[in-house]
């Protein structure tokens, strides 16, 4: 059975008080992971806060010791979303070996991460961000894409090729 306890702080709270909860969860040995919903406020260095929550308890994988394992391939926690689109893939029984794939979105939270998950399942995956110029050029030629942006009908049918796969985690508010 899993317990799952939510900590609600306003919206004003001071950072140093976020990261007094942060630490008070580290050293309480009935936690065993510790999620900090994103975005946060303006006023709190989202660095900060993570960076300050213990590598062992780290939920979603986002300290940048986790981070540095999924980067040089080793054990680690893995940020849920990517791990999720991951495991779609395969219960599907969609090919990622040898395949192209494009990322849409370069966040730390899922752009990043994805890209390295397919390149563990060994795709040669290609990253679009709002910099990239006709990004139909690389989703064109793409078996999987996973798009991560916010903008609702940003990726369009006419920019897939036939049969490709396509997982779409963008958040739109």
């Amino acid at each position: 059975a899993i317990r799952s306890v939510q900590v609600f702080m306003p919206a004003d709270s001071a950072e140093e008080d976020v990261l007094r909860e942060v630490r008070r969860l580290n050293a309480d040995p009935a936690v065993h992971a510790i999620l900090v919903q994103l975005p946060l406020p303006k006023h709190i260095d989202e660095k900060k806060v993570l960076d300050e929550i213990s590598p062992e308890k780290d939920a979603d994988g986002f300290h940048v010791i986790n981070a540095g394992k999924l980067f040089t391939g080793r054990k680690s926690r893995l940020p849920g979303t990517p791990a999720g689109c991951i495991e779609l893939l395969m219960r599907y029984e969609i090919p990622i070996s040898g395949k192209n794939a494009v990322v849409l979105g370069r966040s730390n939270i899922v752009g990043k991460p994805m890209a390295m998950l397919l390149m563990q399942e060994n795709a040669t995956v290609t990253v679009c961000h709002s910099k990239t110029p006709d990004i139909a050029f690389y989703t064109k030629n793409a078996d999987i894409v996973v798009s991560a942006v916010g903008k609702p009908g940003f990726l369009t049918g006419d920019m897939l090729k036939p049969g490709c796969a396509v997982i779409d985690v963008g958040i739109n508010r």
